[in-house]
Parts: C-alpha cells; structure tokens; sequence
C-alpha cells in the first residue's frame, strides 16, 4: 500500500461511503452479452435474460448498457423496441468489453453528504479473477472509461479487488470470505489486518465479519455474493444446502454458524434468513455457481436467479417476504450461469443522491 505519509487521501477521509444496494438508485449499469469462449452454445438465451433485466429495470431507472461498436448498438436497440423496454431510460454506451462481469471491474460508487463533490467511485485492479483468464484484464479499463463519462472523481486504488467479494449494508459493516480477499492470487504482500483496512478506508466501513468458502464450481474463488447478502441494515440472507452429501453442505453451514456467531458494532445478533440452494446445475459435466443469492436489488424490483429447479418459487418467496415494497422478478439464469456467474455478477448500481433534502442528477454530463 502506499507511504501513509505520501498518499491520496482515502474515501472514508473525505467523508465518502457504500450505500446498501436497496439505496435509492439513479441508474444500473449492465454490458451485452457477446463472448462466444463464455457462451459457445447458450449466446442467445443469455441475450434473452439481459432483455427480461433490462424490461424490468428500465421502468423505475436509468440503464446503461455498455456495446462494443455500432452495429452492436443497432441490434440491441431492435431487441429493446421490440420487446417493449422503456427506451427512454436506456442509454447504450459505445465502451469495448471483452465480457459482461460489470459486478467484478466496473466502479463501485460511494458518497458523502454535503454540497461539493457528492458522487465518486472506487476504481480498484481487476486480474481476471486471481489471474485465471488473462484476456479478461483488460475489462480493468472499463472504470477509467466510464469516469471519464460520468466525470466524476475516482479514487484509483493499487490493489486487486472485485466488486462481488463485497456486501455492505450502509450502516459500517461489510461481508467477504477468506477464500476470495485472502487468496494470494490477489494481493500475496497483504495481511487480513491491511486488508481490513482497506476496506474500511475505501467502504467507509467500521467492521468486517469474514465468511469461509464459496460456492462449488465458483471460479472467483468465493464471492460473497453466492453466499450472503444484506437486505437490511440488520438482516442477513444466508444460503444453505439441505442435502449433507452435496459439495456444498459443509462449507454453507460453516457460513451459517458464523452469521449466528457475528455480532454488530453495538454487540447485537443479525437477523439471519436461510435462502435454499437450487439441485446441482452442470454443464459438460461441471458444476456451475448456481445460487439464489446472486439476486440484484432494484427500485422496486429485485431481480431473482431461477434455474428450471423446484426451489425457484420457495427462493422467489423468501425474498419477495424480505422486499415486500418491491417486486421478486425471476430471470432465468440456467444458461447464464453457464458463464459462471448470475445476474448481481453482471449488474452495479448508481446510486442517486440526496443533498441537504435535495435530489440531484448523480450525473451531469449525460442524460
């Protein structure tokens, strides 16, 4: 990390933090889906599911979907019309993408309150997942792209990080694993105790409760978004399997037992609620990530993951009782996951901003 007597200050410094992903929000950005080596045989289903996200976000929000070129640009505009998408709160962005994981390399957005400079993101190393898929660093460009849109500040960070292996709850507390942020495919010269206060330094967070293991078949390395998510300030959604011969049993319920054992700055128990795992999803004979918990929260929508599974209807239930001001929309994600992630994978939010009781543009430079 850099010289603390020689370094740009941090977010938390400037009064800047995370809201919570239920925040009130100015837009969700997404990229289209065009990766033949992630979807060889699935491209077009997945392009069906971004036109079901986008036709049920596009009525309560701003969407800015990232295209490679032009003719891409005029497909997805057919594709929208034809499908019935609010077109006026769609805008298609002409920034290269060598895929779609927008969760993983595209800003994450802090704020603070006052009247200068409310708005910036964090724009920290994208390596492709711990080096896995090295033509995938260069989506690290992405964030630079879009500040340079927005025009808004961005704190550039020296330290490998995606978006998907955090989870804050706007109120100082953020979720990760030891499997992800400790992996030393990531940042090897750091300690849980640096890593923590990076965290908290570019979060604006005061605590840090750590979870085990991912998900199998997950090549993140663990995501705290397959795992446990916030839905309030005080509740937590944990995923579990039922089935102790599934992969997945152990290391869920050792996520579980660490929720119960979790306390909140004031010394209280969170509220935990159990989310089902859908069957074991393959493809070519391998497991895929598919889980419940990579659900995206909306302005009065949450997007849920459905699999072809009977557990679809219980998961959409359980969250549809958490968000009862908004509605549970199952996308269907069985060939998405294909990619190896799901719908929180490849959304981020905007938040929109409140200024001393006044509602103002997040963004000035476009409409």
């Amino acid at each position: 990390m850099p010289d603390q007597n020689n370094r740009s200050p941090m977010p938390r410094e400037l009064g800047y933090s995370m809201p919570a992903e239920w925040a009130p929000h100015r837009a969700t950005w997404l990229s289209w889906p065009h990766n033949l080596e992630t979807w060889p045989v699935q491209l077009e289903r997945v392009r069906e599911a971004w036109v079901q996200m986008i036709l049920a976000l596009s009525p309560h929000e701003k969407v800015y979907l990232l295209v490679n070129d032009d003719p891409m640009r005029q497909d997805v505009t057919l594709r929208l019309k034809t499908a019935g998408a609010v077109i006026e709160n769609v805008r298609l962005i002409q920034i290269p993408t060598i895929d779609v994981w927008m969760r993983d390399y595209g800003p994450t957005f802090v704020v603070r309150n006052g009247p200068d400079g409310p708005l910036a993101f964090n724009d920290w190393i994208f390596n492709g997942w711990g080096g896995k898929y090295k033509a995938y660093e260069q989506d690290d460009q992405v964030t630079k792209s879009i500040a340079e849109l927005l025009g808004v500040p961005a704190f550039v960070h020296a330290l490998v990080l995606e978006g998907g292996a955090i989870e804050v709850n706007g109120a100082g507390i953020c979720l990760t694993t030891e499997q992800c942020l400790l992996n030393k495919n990531r940042n090897p010269h750091l300690g849980r105790a640096e890593l923590e206060q990076f965290l908290r330094d570019s979060l604006g967070v005061s605590q840090i409760i750590w979870l085990g293991e991912g998900v199998a078949g997950d090549d993140t390395d663990g995501h705290i978004d397959d795992i446990a998510r916030f839905v309030d300030a005080t509740t937590i959604v944990c995923a579990v399997e039922e089935d102790p011969k599934d992969a997945n049993y152990a290391p869920l319920q050792e996520n579980l037992e660490r929720l119960q054992g979790a306390r909140d700055a004031l010394g209280s128990r969170f509220d935990l609620v159990t989310l089902p795992s859908p069957r074991p999803v393959l493809y070519q004979e391998c497991r895929l990530p598919a889980s419940y918990a990579n659900f995206y929260i909306a302005n009065e929508v949450v997007l849920v993951p459905v699999f072809d599974d009977p557990g679809d209807q219980k998961a959409l239930g359980v969250l549809g009782e958490l968000f009862p001001s908004r509605k549970a929309v199952g996308i269907r994600c069985t060939d998405v996951v294909a990619g190896l992630g799901a719908i929180h994978c490849v959304t981020q939010q905007e938040p929109l901003i409140s200024v001393q009781g006044l509602t103002i543009s997040s963004s000035r430079t476009y409409s």
